[in-house]
């Protein structure tokens, strides 16, 4: 059975028959024959396949989401056997992105090499996301829910979008008291992803809405308009792993504290986990270990950004 369900998720991740066949060292047809002999005995379609592209029926995905919990299962047990003896080393390729990569994933990496010598970590830093099926990186760090079910995920940090502003402006034009009142306010865009520009999705709690903001300022990379913010020129809605640090210091305040935005956690996505290789999971263990959340006052988790 193992072998069926490492077969099909491996056809799910290259994303065609054919890519999945150069993959197995088999033809075209055989890799065909093979996913309708599996299709036979389960008695239900895993596939809809036309001659340009497969999409998972709702049969696939949960054979797909429940075949690789067993695979992660029979895989951890493994591991947790000859955990002992497995000693990272080689290469490590990790996709990320500019900010979050230059400022907080690259002084993790400095620290972890000099814990594991053995390993040698290629850092890329793009704000293109990783496609689903991509070979050419072990790891990548994404914000946000995973976008596909043909790459497996960690969390490795809770992180939240928060409203701020420098001192300097809220002197000036002070805090705004509702969502809505925003409007009235300048704002700092950062233009990022397919969302709507300019529109925030703020809750607190179970309530949640959209406010269409609008200011002088916009950016696609959000250190630029965190820097704008801190020299006073409006609120911004930022990551807190950006922002925490200022937030500390004072150099910005938060606005609107019981309101913030998406949920935007941190999480590694990486291709397959059968065979997850000791140099991938040592690393995500050490980067869950790095970013843990705590809160000394007893109050809610908050990460413990550097």
């Amino acid at each position: 059975m193992t072998s069926e369900l490492s077969f099909f998720t491996l056809l799910v991740e290259q994303g065609s028959l054919a890519r999945a066949a150069r993959e197995l060292g088999l033809t075209g047809p055989a890799v065909s024959r093979r996913l309708s002999l599996l299709e036979q005995r389960l008695g239900v379609r895993l596939l809809a396949r036309t001659t340009r592209r497969m999409s998972l029926t709702p049969e696939g995905e949960l054979y797909l989401a429940e075949g690789r919990r067993i695979l992660g299962d029979i895989d951890a047990l493994e591991q947790s056997l000859s955990r002992s003896r497995a000693e990272p080393r080689g290469l490590l390729r990790i996709h990320a992105t500019f900010g979050f990569g230059r400022r907080q994933l690259a002084p993790a990496i400095s620290e972890f090499i000099q814990l594991y010598p053995g390993v040698d970590i290629q850092l890329q830093l793009t704000d293109q996301p990783m496609l689903p099926g991509d070979q050419n990186h072990d790891i990548a760090i994404r914000f946000g829910e995973p976008p596909d079910a043909r790459v497996l995920a960690r969390r490795i940090a809770t992180n939240h979008r928060l409203l701020c502003a420098a001192p300097s402006y809220i002197d000036r034009r002070g805090q705004p008291a509702s969502p809505d009142e925003l409007r009235q306010h300048d704002c700092i865009v950062i233009r990022e992803g397919d969302g709507a520009f300019g529109t925030w999705t703020l809750c607190s709690g179970k309530q949640c809405c959209k406010v269409k903001v609008s200011g002088k300022l916009s950016s696609n990379h959000g250190e630029v308009a965190a820097d704008w913010a801190l020299a006073g020129h409006g609120i911004l809605l930022r990551s807190q792993w950006d922002i925490a640090a200022d937030l500390r210091d004072g150099r910005l305040l938060r606005v609107l504290p019981e309101w913030s935005g998406s949920p935007a956690d941190i999480y590694a996505l990486y291709p397959q986990r059968l065979h997850l290789s000791a140099k991938v999971r040592i690393f995500l263990d050490f980067l869950s270990q790095r970013f843990a959340v705590y809160r000394s006052d007893g109050g809610s988790p908050t990460p413990a950004w550097p």
